[in-house]
């Protein structure tokens, strides 16, 4: 072999070891999956054709990255699985067996053990044979219960994802961008606040039962018997005969689901599993691979060549992410023409020149949008000196974790740094604006749209642009316009929590405005001595009440008050008792109830009657409304132990209705 030879091989491997490094350590990305594909794949022809493998080859290794912490020796390894592109080598693989199609989900793999019913440990992949202890970690990952009703030992095998829908809302509120959900769900678990982790919304999803007590040797039986013990298990499918038709047929509908955004976490393929659990594991070991222990499909990219228009710079939260915007091309069925690349440091990377720069696009995993490579580079990236949104100077931040340089605003107050206090005006406990998401307002944010509140009412003024927007219409610009105009009137409690004043939440409205009318309210606000001016109030308390008048006292803030109380027709309706049916009782209520729309339909009628709703049993207590009245929950059991009568919501009507 030549030293060319050896030499260009050892490159791969340093470049492909250093991308499966950033990949586990939520860094930034050093290639795409794309580019890790084919540089892999080409390290496999090399080594078949020379008989070399070098030490460190990923071909033999599999790896987590650089998660720190007790290390920990799996009970069984985990080897990777050989991969395919081709269904017919699927069907080759299958040997005519029962077979499972499922998710190959695209996060990170942890084993979690259980013995007696207890969660004992959850280990990293690490390197298939020795992982990381994160346990610690367990509590702020959903999908990990700390108990189960199982007395034996018990080893799972499942992914970490982040759904895109919680990324997006993350990366908006993040100080550094992440370029995809795996990413974030990677880096997320190299973290020790368990409270930080919590905040990522991270799911673990089981996709195989390694080992249990129980006699069951079907794959798809054990993953419905970990479905009964309350596990939120991957999507799967069986095909008896996987004959070509049959799996072509399968994976186009499997694939269509992809490409119809039907799959909430990211995706990259497919695996195939051997319904007959004992015959898979007879397979030998070739590589870091087990024969018949799965087989990972992967679809083929499709890539198209088109060319850079310009750089659209877009400013969520604080972050401020470069946007390809090129000539619109065809890929997998449906007209791309923009692609994030999420920071000034993938720019570098990809080397991003100026508008007619030469790009090479894929939809990655059917879904993103993604620049692959720069063909040709035409002029030099441009980095805005001045935000998008607000035109105040930005600036370069490097992050002391990856290296990664990203944009940001320094006017505090720029509106895209605003983006949750809109989330909270248009929602359903505030104005309560149907069809403008997070995102929506993101767009509008960036497009110079809206600025204060009183923004939001002025958008009819842009009803066509909207209409033109990528993604909407004449229908949902139109539905857009007519909630704006029902929300102009509102009732005083949910304008007051949609300005989001900090400690005012919905319940902190209601008692204010239970004391005072809302002209009240901000005139004694703005008029008040001292911070302790609405302290007297039940359930408000100082810090409450100073934050209420510490925000009126504000110039801007009323101004931001003023201006909407000229668009908007504000009802308070009267908050007195008109009637006595419940007049000097206390009720707590449980359970579903069935004549009232719920259980705040229930409370209000209570309290329109004189009578007070708490949350928790107690000596107060004068009634317990349960519609199972012979329930054993918690509260029934204290109503017994304290005496207090437990009545149904048909008892409730005949006494106190």
């Amino acid at each position: 072999m030549t030293n060319d030879l050896r030499q260009k091989m050892q490159q791969l491997v340093e470049e492909l070891n250093r991308a499966s490094d950033n990949y586990y350590s939520g860094r930034t990305e050093s290639m795409t999956d794309f580019e890790w594909d084919a540089k892999f794949d080409e390290l496999k022809r090399l080594e078949q054709e020379s008989g070399l493998v070098l030490p460190d080859s990923p071909t033999t290794n599999v790896s987590d990255g650089t998660i720190t912490g007790q290390k920990e020796a799996h009970e069984f390894p985990m080897l990777s699985l050989a991969k395919t592109k081709k269904p017919e080598e699927l069907v080759k693989w299958a040997e005519e067996r029962p077979i499972w199609l499922s998710w190959k989900l695209d996060g990170l793999t942890l084993v979690v053990t259980y013995d007696d019913g207890k969660l004992t440990k959850v280990v990293t992949r690490g390197n298939g044979h020795v992982g990381t202890n994160i346990t610690h970690l367990a509590p702020a990952i959903q999908g990990i219960p700390a108990t189960i009703k199982n007395s034996g030992h018990l080893v799972i095998r499942g992914e970490a994802v982040i759904s895109y829908a919680d990324f997006e809302v993350f990366n908006m509120e993040a100080d550094e961008a992440y370029a995809n959900p795996r990413n974030l769900a990677s880096g997320s678990l190299t973290l020790k606040d368990v409270e930080e982790v919590k905040r990522r919304k991270i799911q673990w999803i089981p996709f195989t039962l390694v080992f249990t007590d129980e006699a069951i040797n079907s794959w798809g039986e054990r993953l419905d018997w970990l479905r009964e013990m309350g596990f939120n298990v991957v999507k799967h499918e069986r095909i008896s005969d996987p004959s070509i038709h049959n799996v072509n047929q399968a994976i186009e509908q499997w694939t269509n689901l992809v490409t119809h955004n039907q799959c909430p976490f990211p995706v990259d393929g497919l695996v195939i599993t051997f319904d007959d659990t004992a015959f898979a594991a007879t397979g030998s070991i070739t590589g870091h691979h087990a024969t018949r222990a799965g087989l990972a499909f992967k679809w083929e990219d499709e890539a198209a060549t088109t060319e850079l228009e310009y750089i659209e710079w877009s400013c969520a939260a604080s972050t401020i992410s470069p946007v390809a915007v090129f000539k619109p091309v065809e890929l997998e069925g449906t007209t791309v023409k923009k692609a994030s690349l999420c920071n000034i440091s993938e720019c570098e990377r990809l080397g991003i020149g100026g508008p007619g720069s030469v790009l090479s696009v894929i939809k990655a995993n059917k879904i993103i949008p993604k620049v692959i490579k720069v063909v040709q580079t035409v002029g030099a990236l441009e980095i805005p000196h001045e935000c998008p949104v607000c035109h105040h100077q930005t600036r370069i931040d490097i992050s002391k974790a990856s290296g990664t340089r990203t944009l940001h605003c320094t006017n505090e107050a720029c509106p895209a740094k605003q983006l949750k206090k809109f989330n909270r005006f248009v929602s359903k406990n505030g104005m309560d604006i149907d069809g403008i998401s997070e995102q929506t307002l993101a767009k509008f944010i960036n497009l110079g749209w809206l600025n204060t509140y009183a923004d939001i009412y002025r958008l009819p003024n842009y009803a066509q642009q909207i209409a033109s927007l990528e993604g909407f219409g004449n229908k949902s610009a139109g539905n857009m316009m007519r909630s704006i105009e029902k929300s102009r009137t509102v009732e005083a409690r949910k304008f007051l929590y949609a300005l989001t004043i900090p400690m005012c939440g919905v319940d902190a409205c209601k008692r204010l405005l239970d004391a005072y009318s809302l002209h009240e309210l901000i005139s004694k606000a703005i008029e008040a001595d001292t911070p302790e001016a609405f302290a007297n109030i039940p359930g408000i308390g100082p810090e409450t009440s100073a934050s209420v008048v510490k925000w009126f006292q504000v110039e801007a803030n009323r101004n931001v008050v003023d201006d909407l109380l000229k668009t908007l027709n504000v009802e308070q309706p009267s908050t007195q008792p008109t009637g006595a049916r419940c007049e000097g009782l206390t009720f707590v209520i449980t359970g579903d109830v069935h004549h009232y729309k719920n259980r705040a339909e229930l409370k209000a009628y209570i309290e329109n009657q004189g009578g007070h709703v708490t949350g928790s049993v107690s000596k107060s207590t004068n009634y317990l409304i349960n519609n199972n009245v012979n329930s054993t929950s918690g509260k029934n059991k204290k109503a017994k132990e304290l005496g207090i009568e437990i009545i149904s919501e048909d008892q409730f009507r005949e006494q106190f209705t």
